[in-house]
């Protein structure tokens, strides 16, 4: 009987995640395909892209996974259940969930640290008419690696820095060296990967505060004003059209008597022929925008657009409210900075800390939720990236749009929401630290309560409590996702002070949007650099 409730419920989490493994893989091969262009779409560029971003979304999604088999461990009232009492029982299961996070996060290593920057510099070489293949992947490989050797230092930091000091301070260097390749082997690699994957993680959760924070203030909000009318777009357009036609006559009739014009005039004829041409580009697509019938659709339903962006702001409040309660509780509660600002149970009431416990009981509702955040941040930091454009420092290096974006443009851009979502694992644990710890388990601990009898004194009883860090370890089993986030403590305190940075980028983001007028109709589709063939392949 207990066997067959252990498969039944392994079974349950696991037909779960197969499901989300399919809509995951679906959704990702209609995203790219939206984006990517038409006229410089490559079948290997588009293949690494989906495959990044599906890994990404996989992983995040073997999270409630890994929280709903240590949660129906046990009983509500702190027992563990029969298949689950013996501890290489459970050791088994919760191995099954680590080897999926050892195959998971070692692809993506693979992915950001070989693949990508491969394809990538792949592509940046065939720009040049005068390379030939062979010297496009003798290129490419000669950049990538680079990449490759910084994945090796970093395997190698994670695996030989040790968290803790040998036994014997006063060994010989030869026994401390054996020291750390036993620590290494009994460990089975799990600092080297943890290390590896923590500083993705730190790099995703800059592209989060810079991306996913502006995001999800202008989204919402861009959906509340919704745009301005194509047709006064098309008027106010069309006069500008004939003021700026009407400045270059009157440039040009400067040299009708055969006198040539000066630079000053040379160069403004210059920039009004180019401003000429962006205004008559505009004009195409604003054209094809009041003919398409999205336009007209997209006025019909315009209500559900306001109550989609006031639900969208909303959501934004809440996780920003959390995500605050969360690390004001670190602040006032926790071990302090040397220790990652861990807590102790939960001292300030964390609303979505609390839905997550109350529906994980009811598989797959907490399953839905956490895939409901994650496509959450995925659509806003998407919102962040198409407003913001991919930049190196004040350099823009591409604009992402639909149906226009260039193959180095499309891996950049999986490769930054590959490291957001890596980094949402660590947003999942700052709005919700036990529900990620732990799930809902608790255990049976000694409490003293007065006894009748004065003389006795009082009476000791067990009585059943949540699980926390503060919990003994036979008694409550920690999610493998949590050893993983939280193996080194520096990247905890990292990220700790990353959440405030991410709350004031999300204030000040609010604040930019809401000063915002309305967007164009045809936000980011015509700019003066745009070539002419991109503008022809979007018009036809």
């Amino acid at each position: 009987m207990a066997i067959q409730s252990l498969l039944s419920e392994s079974a349950l989490g696991w037909s779960i995640f197969t499901f989300i493994l399919v809509a995951i893989l679906v959704f990702c091969w209609v995203y790219i395909r939206k984006f990517q262009s038409r006229q410089e779409s490559e079948v290997v560029s588009t293949i690494t892209a989906i495959c990044a971003l599906a890994i990404a979304l996989i992983t995040s999604a073997l999270l409630p996974v890994d929280i709903f088999l240590v949660s129906f461990m046990k009983y509500p009232n702190g027992t563990y259940k029969e298949w689950a009492a013996n501890n290489e029982t459970r050791d088994q299961i919760e191995d099954t969930v680590l080897y999926g996070y050892y195959t998971l996060y070692s692809i993506i290593l693979f992915c950001v640290f070989l693949w990508i920057p491969f394809v990538y510099f792949y592509y940046e070489e065939r720009d040049d008419d005068n390379v030939n293949k062979c010297s496009q992947v003798k290129n490419a490989l000669k950049y990538t690696v680079g990449f490759v050797f910084v994945c090796v230092v970093l395997l190698l930091i994670g695996a030989f820095v040790p968290l803790q000091a040998p036994p014997n301070q006063n060994s010989t260097q030869w026994v401390k060296v054996q020291y750390l390749f036993e620590e290494l082997g009994s460990k089975h690699g799990l600092p080297a990967l943890s290390f590896s994957i923590s500083t993705l993680t730190l790099i995703g959760m800059l592209a989060v505060i810079t991306y996913t924070a502006y995001g999800m203030s202008v989204l919402p909000l861009n959906l509340i004003k919704g745009t301005r009318s194509v047709v006064y777009e098309r008027l106010e357009n069309t006069e500008d059209i004939d003021d700026v036609e009407h400045q270059i006559e009157k440039l040009k009739s400067k040299c009708q008597d055969g006198r040539p014009l000066s630079s000053r005039d040379r160069h403004n004829l210059q920039e009004l022929e180019g401003k000429l041409q962006v205004l008559q580009r505009r004009g195409r697509h604003l054209e094809i925008a009041e003919r398409n019938c999205c336009t007209k659709v997209g006025s019909a339903l315009r209500p559900f657009k306001i109550m989609l962006g006031i639900f969208f702001i909303v959501v934004a409040l809440v996780f920003t409210v959390a995500l605050f309660i969360s690390n004001l509780d670190k602040a006032l509660h926790s071990a302090g900075i040397s220790s990652g600002f861990i807590i102790f149970g939960t001292n300030l009431t964390n609303p979505l800390n609390e839905l997550l416990l109350v529906l994980q009981p009811i598989f797959p509702l907490d399953y839905i939720l956490i895939a409901i955040i994650t496509m959450y941040f995925v659509l806003t930091s998407m919102a962040g990236i198409r407003n913001m454009g991919i930049w190196f420092f004040w350099i823009r290096l591409y604009k992402i749009r639909p149906k226009r974006t260039r193959p180095q443009a499309l891996l950049f851009l999986c490769m930054i929401l590959l490291l957001i979502v890596l980094h949402t694992s660590y947003m999942i644990y700052s709005l919700a630290p036990q529900y990620v710890m732990y799930g809902s388990q608790k255990y049976l601990g000694q409490g003293q309560m007065p006894s009748t009898d004065p003389a006795s004194g009082n009476t000791t009883i067990n009585t059943t409590r949540i699980c926390d860090a503060s919990a003994p370890e036979d008694q409550c089993t920690m999610t493998r996702s949590y050893l993983f986030l939280h193996k080194f403590w520096f990247f905890s305190t990292i990220y700790y002070f990353g959440n405030w940075a991410f709350i004031g980028a999300f204030l000040i983001g609010l604040v930019v949007s809401c000063c915002r007028g309305k967007k164009s109709v045809i936000e980011g589709e015509v700019e003066a650099d745009d070539s002419d063939i991109s503008d022809d392949e979007y018009v036809h």
